[in-house]
């Protein structure tokens, strides 16, 4: 255009598309998304621009209009056309309304148009996106394609706009955030949502407001529901609670008995297969509890006898695989090396094969099928039960002649001779023991092991009382913690290393490493440990014992253990929950929290006290309660 008949300031004008370009005075720096510029092309396909570009001539060097034009206010919406433009749906010579601005400062009007401007309050736009679907009948995805956002944004702002009316005033007068107002979306009853809004104590969050309105409803990452799943539970008339603002959308199930059942039908499926292994019985437990196998004698498997020529295979194999690790130790490993390690390693197991029952071990003994931790199937085999073993009098032959062989006692002789020869015997090996400390190793690591892996059988010389102590009567569902889990494959692992006739430990002991033993006798020691403080018991020397030990291993129970309102909190008084969140947050945390219910105040605490490290007095140490009531 030329200067004779440029358009006066603030006339209407229309531009061509490709003759406008972003101002370089517009004091936005920071580019719009592609999800804005996206949002805003949908709006303008389907209602228009509704606002005008405002634009200034473009000058070349010497002061003469180029053709094109600056876009001093509404940079998205240019990108919005363009992006339009190359989706092809108009073109790019396409005019574009704008208003000619060459009076104002360009810098000083892009800066106002940023600045000074109202954003609507989201609950309006929750409403504005509900009264298109409720009232104009639009679908969520035809609302999405719109304004540019997904189906599942439009589905959220629906389900936050169906939170009760009450609650949403008390949002739009800033007397709730929203993420209150996201948590309250759980539930479409207003009645209750507005109950729970009116009970909740001093706090009001996200998460008190959706444990109140879960109340009694099981989590989607609750091993119960991982081990069902979502399909199955629903199939079965489950109802599921979706919350549409949590990244997994796992959300609830509605309905624990059903669960319940769900879980031990799903295991009765799984224990079919257990039963065609040929087991004498197998017995379905939706929680695996060492105690009910205490009495029972446990089996395990042994390796399959390899012939000769696989024998001779498999020393080739582990000849080259000792001589790879060997040079791992020297220099770094190749892709190739790495490869042939790992070769080697699926070569060796497949010749070893997998480790079967005995026969008579199967055709008397039978498994636990239950749930695992992490929500899988659990299954523990090779159980003998005491009504299962051979009758006592077939034992009692096999004894009697095991001792014949062994070194005959002769029968001639007096009881009270007999028991005084005995005892000169006993104390020279008494003496003899003391002169090889490796041997009286040995010989307590073979009491343990025979008393923790061989039930009922007491073979050992030694006069030691080795007892297992088990803690399921005293902690529910401890075995299936991650403590109880490790000890229970500690055990497997090192059972498989064992004779499965106790009366070959011994000989099989001699030629264990010393290492080996530790590790047994660690195993063993540790499974009696009995620190556990017992109603109407008082300070004992065990106990001090107990104290003394978990000092000397570094035993720090905060790595293990924190309060909650389920096992800790819940059960105390509300004096003492406010006096472990003033040592483990603060006076003034513990101040809020006074006025509160007492359910109210646990969950709160919980929520405080999360991995502050913070023990009750019972779980600390000497060296943790001294700076406690040095920091109080």
């Amino acid at each position: 255009m030329t200067k004779t008949t440029q358009p006066k300031s603030g006339s209407e004008i229309f531009v061509p598309l490709n003759m406008l370009k972003k101002s370089p005075r517009n004091v936005r720096k920071v580019e719009h998304t592609a999800a804005e510029v996206e949002g805003l092309a949908a709006s303008i396909a389907a209602n228009g621009m509704l606002q005008n570009l405002v634009v200034e001539p473009e000058h070349d060097g010497e002061g003469r209009e180029t053709g094109h034009y600056f876009v001093t206010i509404g940079e998205g919406r240019r990108l919005a056309q363009l992006l339009r433009a190359k989706r092809r749906q108009i073109k790019k010579t396409d005019l574009i309304r704008c208003v000619l601005d060459t009076e104002h400062d360009t810098h000083e009007i892009s800066l106002a148009e940023n600045v000074i401007r109202s954003s609507m309050h989201p609950a309006d736009e929750f409403e504005a996106f509900a009264l298109l679907h409720n009232e104009k009948g639009m679908a969520a995805d035809d609302i999405a394609a719109r304004f540019g956002v997904t189906p599942a944004v439009v589905r959220q702002r629906l389900k936050l706009a169906a939170v009760s009316p009450a609650l949403m005033a008390v949002y739009r007068e800033g007397g709730m955030r929203l993420e209150q107002v996201m948590a309250f979306t759980l539930t479409d009853d207003h009645t209750r949502q507005q109950e729970v809004w009116q009970c909740l104590g001093w706090d009001k969050g996200a998460d008190a407001i959706r444990r109140a309105l879960t109340e009694g409803q099981v989590a989607a990452s609750d091993r119960r529901a991982q081990f069902v799943g979502v399909e199955a539970y629903a199939a079965a008339g489950g109802v599921i609670i979706r919350d549409l603002f949590d990244d997994e959308n796992g959300g609830y199930f509605a309905d624990p008995a059903l669960l319940d059942r769900l879980v031990l039908a799903k295991l009765e499926q799984e224990a079919q297969a257990v039963r065609a292994e040929g087991w004498a019985w197998v017995m379905v437990t939706p929680e695996y509890d060492f105690r009910a196998t205490s009495a029972m004698r446990r089996v395990y498997p042994t390796e399959p006898d390899l012939s000769a020529k696989a024998q001779r295979k498999l020393e080739k194999l582990a000849a080259e695989y000792d001589e790879l690790e060997a040079l791992a130790e020297s220099e770094e490993m190749t892709e190739a090396m790495q490869a042939r390690v790992s070769q080697l390693e699926r070569e060796m197991e497949a010749l070893k094969g997998q480790p079967v029952y005995d026969a008579a071990d199967i055709a008397a003994g039978g498994a636990f099928v239950s749930l695992g931790y992490e929500g899988g199937v659990r299954v523990e085999r090779g159980f003998i039960r005491k009504e299962d073993e051979a009758p006592a009098s077939q034992r009692r032959e096999a004894e009697q002649e095991a001792a014949g062989k062994d070194g005959e006692v002769s029968t001639a002789l007096p009881d009270r001779l007999v028991a005084q020869l005995t005892a000169q015997r006993t104390a020279a090996l008494r003496e003899a023991v003391v002169q090889r400390p490796d041997m009286a190793f040995i010989a307590v690591v073979h009491a343990f092991v025979a008393s923790t892996f061989y039930v009922g059988n007491r073979v050992s010389c030694l006069d030691m009382t080795v007892r297992t102590v088990y803690l399921s009567a005293h902690a529910a569902g401890i075995d299936e913690s991650p403590q109880g889990r490790a000890c229970s494959d500690r055990q497997a692992e090192l059972a498989k290393g064992l004779p499965g006739d106790v009366q070959d430990l011994w000989d099989a002991l001699l030629g264990f490493t010393q290492e080996q033993l530790m590790h047994l006798l660690a195993h063993c020691a540790a499974l009696t440990v009995d620190a556990v403080v017992r109603p109407g018991a008082g300070s004992s020397s065990t106990l001090k014992h107990a104290e003394g030990l978990a000092e000397a291993v570094s035993l720090d129970m905060a790595g293990h253990w924190q309060p909650t309102a389920a096992n800790y909190l819940g059960q105390v008084t509300k004096a003492v929950i406010v006096e472990a969140v003033r040592e483990g947050v603060s006076e003034e945390a513990a101040a809020q929290l006074a006025d509160l219910k007492k359910p109210a105040m646990a969950e709160a605490a919980e929520r405080l006290l999360a991995d502050k490290g913070w023990l009750p007095p019972v779980l600390r140490s000497s060296q943790q309660s001294t700076e406690t009531a040095l920091a109080a």
